[in-house]
Formats: structure tokens, sequence, C-alpha cells
């Protein structure tokens, strides 16, 4: 009886380990997906514009980008555990302010910034404590239900979000996270690092030029529609230079100081500091390959996520909580696919399957743009996200163990940080690039149908024109105000010629999805076919 009880107590130490890790994974990616259903009323609840929403959600992936490498190295530093529920606390508090929120400058500092930070504290104990706790097939059963709730977290984040803010608030989405960090503190105990710290030395230099570097990067990409890529297309209120915008210049400053970044970081290690990042990180081809494909799928995957919501509600005018149920089909099949791609990687290599899925992917996003569409049936999206979520369950299942088994077990904070801020370069980006794709397009293609229209009287064209470059960030969803002004049957055209505009800029944004798709399928390519300890018999 007692041997029962002590089996019975050990498996649930073993694998409870496992959920409270799953379970803070899960609430920080459902944040970074659950505004997406709720654009048109935060628009109007805030009284701000798609553009700014942009920012909210890329500078949430910002800023984890730019300190989960840090959050990983002072897990390694100061104990992964302790930055584990020293995250917690501090994300859970960021949710508070986000839940509060009555503007944009509020709901940034909340949902991007406080929670951002927590988010890189905790992301990267989450990985390393998996790596470090569990050995073999083990391993793979654990990173295969690490992975299934990381991709489910973003299908789930629409439908909750869509949920909450259609029969209460989207408030609601952020005072859930109190509860679930109340949980996830409970269920620390049960969370073990046996490691010891090292000593006590963070590269703040490191940091800030990291940090710095990403954010002028993503800055110059996400406002590039409002001021121009290379020419300004008005000026910028903190310093004009010249006619060139400021756009150009911000991608080109960040490029500079992440080449810093690097040049300093291999300085620093070779005067014997201990830098955010090892260069010598980078010479292992399995990480970095995983990491590669990681951040290259995610560019597309948040593409994906970040325009069908725009679709269904701008395009369709589904209101949060449809939206949220038509990505149910991708929900669905990642629950399913992913915890069955762990049980036949004894047949079938890991990395055929991460193949297999962006295959899927690539496949899934054409699907989508087949079917967006006025006046096309709903429906014929539902057999193209349920291809799409098969293909997030085989990748996101296998892709951080083939990852991390390439490094030690000494090393996997670091390592860890690195991946994921891979990741979250990726959404940030993501975010950026097709937002910026979707935006100029539909301004565009707004300014020829408007000189080919003949519906619209000549003297009024001028005036038009000019009315779209200046609300280029509201066009998404204009028929929320934008064309009030003008005369009631030139609204109405204008309205109509939105609706075929923004339908094909995410027709082109869908191209860009499925363009970053098989660029991972390239990378794909440099990825061991098991991982390092299953392929050597070994542990890392």
């Amino acid at each position: 009886m007692e041997e029962r009880s002590s089996t019975h107590e050990s498996r649930f130490r073993k694998w409870g380990t496992l959920i409270v890790l799953s379970l803070a994974l899960a609430i920080i990616l459902i944040d970074s997906t659950l505004l997406n259903v709720a654009l048109s009323t935060l628009i109007l609840d805030l009284h701000t514009t798609l553009q700014k929403l942009q920012w909210v959600i890329s500078a949430y992936s910002l800023i984890m980008a730019a300190l989960t490498v840090t959050g990983g190295r002072m897990g390694d530093l100061f104990g992964r555990k302790r930055m584990f529920i020293a995250g917690a606390i501090t994300f859970v508090a960021g949710a508070i302010v986000a839940s509060m929120a009555n503007s944009f400058g509020v709901l940034l500092l909340g949902e991007s910034i406080i929670e951002g930070l927590g988010a890189a504290l905790m992301m990267p104990a989450t990985a390393s404590l998996l790596v470090a706790k569990y050995r073999g097939h083990d391993r793979a059963i654990a990173f295969g239900i690490w992975g299934a709730v990381a991709a489910a977290a973003a299908a789930i984040g629409p439908i909750l979000g869509g949920f909450l803010t259609t029969h209460y608030s989207w408030r609601w989405g952020f005072r859930i996270n109190i509860f679930v960090v109340a949980l996830l503190l409970l269920g620390s105990p049960l969370v073990e690092d046996d490691r010891e710290p090292e000593r006590k030395q963070i590269d703040w230099l490191g940091v800030v030029l990291s940090a710095t570097g990403l954010f002028f990067v993503v800055f110059g990409i996400i406002e590039s529609e409002s001021y121009g890529w290379l020419r300004a297309r008005k000026p910028f209120p903190l310093w004009q230079p010249g006619s060139v915008s400021i756009a150009i210049l911000s991608v080109v400053i960040g490029v500079i100081l992440v080449a810093s970044f690097v040049a300093w970081e291999r300085r620093f290690e070779a005067r014997g500091g201990l830098p955010i990042v090892s260069m010598q990180l980078f010479r292992n081809r399995q990480f970095v390959a995983g990491a590669g494909v990681t951040g290259v799928m995610m560019l597309g995957q948040n593409g994906v996520i970040f325009c069908l919501p725009v679709f269904l509600q701008s395009v369709r005018r589904l209101d949060a909580l449809h939206t949220g149920l038509m990505l149910l089909p991708l929900s669905i099949m990642i629950l399913f696919v992913s915890p069955t791609a762990a049980s036949l990687t004894k047949r079938i290599p890991h990395k055929r399957l991460v193949q297999a899925g962006l295959i899927c992917n690539t496949v899934a996003i054409l699907l989508l743009r087949a079917a967006v569409g006025i006046d096309t049936k709903l429906m014929w999206l539902v057999p193209a996200l349920a291809l799409y979520g098969i293909g997030m369950g085989l990748v996101l299942s296998q892709i951080n163990n083939l990852t991390l088994s390439a490094v030690p077990v000494r090393n996997a904070g670091e390592a860890s940080g690195v991946t994921n801020t891979f990741r979250q370069i990726g959404i940030a980006l993501g975010t950026a690039i097709i937002g910026a794709v979707l935006i100029s397009s539909i301004v565009s293609r707004m300014e020829t149908a408007v000189r080919e229209n003949a519906s619209i009287p000549p003297q009024a064209k001028s005036g038009v024109a000019k009315m779209l470059v200046a609300n280029s960030a509201e066009l998404v969803f204009g028929d929320r105000g934008t064309f009030d002004a003008l005369p009631p049957h030139v609204r109405e055209e204008m309205t109509a010629l939105r609706r075929a505009a923004t339908t094909a800029g995410i027709d082109r944004a869908f191209l860009w999805c499925a363009f970053f798709a098989v660029a991972a399928l390239g990378v794909s390519l440099f990825l061991p076919l098991r991982p390092a300890e299953s392929a050597h018999g070994r542990e890392p």
C-alpha cells in the first residue's frame, strides 16, 4: 500500500512539473493573441487606431524578444525557479494594469511592458526546467505536450478573447490571469531546480544594445506606412532628417545597434566575462537551425492570426465571439495532433514531422488565400484552418526538443532564452511586416479605385485621396468613422471600396505568410533527423 502511494506521489510530482510549466506558457501565449479579435472594440473604447494597437501587440513580443535572453541568463545566475516565480508575479501586475486601461498608453504599459517583462522571466525558465527534468522518451512526451500547449494557446487566445469581449469585456481577458497565476504559485513547490546559481553578474550593456536595436528595427517597420519607407510622407514630430523617412533611418540604426551588440558580446566573452548570449552557441548548427525554423515560422503564423480577425470583422462584420469560433478548427487540430506527434517519433524522425508540418502550413495558407473573399462562404475557411492546425501541431510538438537537445543541460537557460528570442522576434516582425503590407496595400488599391471610379465626382477625388493618406492607419475599420465627413453617396461608395481593398490586402499578406512558411521549410533542411540525445545515446 505504501509502495503504491509512493509510486502515485512520484508520478504526480514528475508530471505535475509539466502541468505547472505548461500553464505558465499558456497564459504568456494567450495574452499575445487575446487582443486580436477585440481590435474593433478596442478602437472604439480607447479612441485609438489599428496602427497603435499593432504597437501593443508587437511591443509585447518586442519586450520579450529583447529581454528573454536576459531572463534566461538571470535564471542561470540566480536560479530558474526564482526567476519563474518573480516573472509570474510581475506578469500578473501587468495584467491588473492592462485590465484598468482607459487609454492606449495605459494598455501599452500594462500589456506590453510590465506583462512582457514578466513573460521574459518566465518563458526561458519553462523550457530550461523541462530540459533539466526529463530524459529520453519522457522528454519527447514532455515537449510534445508543451508544444501542444504553445500552439493551442495561440489559437485559444482569439476564442477566449472573443467570448469575453462579446459577453463581458475585453478587460476580463487580463483579469483571469490573476486566478491562473495564483494556481501557478500554489503549484510552484512541484517545480524542482537542482542547478546551483552561478556568479551573480549581468551584462547590462548587452541588454541595452539588444533591446534598443530590436526596438528601432520594429519601430521602423511598423511606422513605415505612416512616414513612408524612403522619402518622408510627413515629418516626424521629434526630429525630421530632411526628406528622408524616419522609418528607414530607424531600421538602419537598429541594425547598427544589433551588430554592435554582437561585437560587444564577443569582446566581453573573450575577456572572461559572462555575456547574456555566448557567441559560441551560434556555432552549434543544430541549435541555430532549430531556433531559425521557430523564428521564421512565427513570422508567417502571426501574420495569419493577425489577418484572419481583420478579415472576419472588417470585411465580413463578425463580432469578437464568432471571430474566435471561426478559429476553432485550428485549435481542435492542434490539441489533437501535437500530443499524437510525440508517439510518432518512435517510427518517424523528428525532423520529418517538422517538415511535414511546414508543408501543411504552406498549403493551408494558400487555401486560406483562395477562400478569402467578400461574398465567399465562410465554411470554406474550415478545411484550410484545420490543415493549418495539423501543421502547427506537428512543428511545435518537436521543434523545441530538436533545438534544445543540441546544448548541454547547464546551458539550457541561455539556449532557451535565445530560442524564445527568435520566437518573439518572429511574432513582433510578423505583426509589423504583415500589418504594414496590409495597410499599404489597402491605401494603394483605394487610391487607384478612387481615381478610376466614375461614381465619385472629379472635384471630390483630390480631397478623398488626401484623406486616405492622412487616415491610412484607420482604413482597416474605415466604416467606423473615417468616411463620415463625406457626402452620403460618396461615403457608401468608399465603404464598398474599402471592403474590396481590405480583402485584396489580406490576399497579398497571405502570400507573404506562405513565403515565410516556405522559408522555414528551407531552414529545416539543416536540422538533424533526431534530437542529439536520441542520435548519440547520451544526455546532452
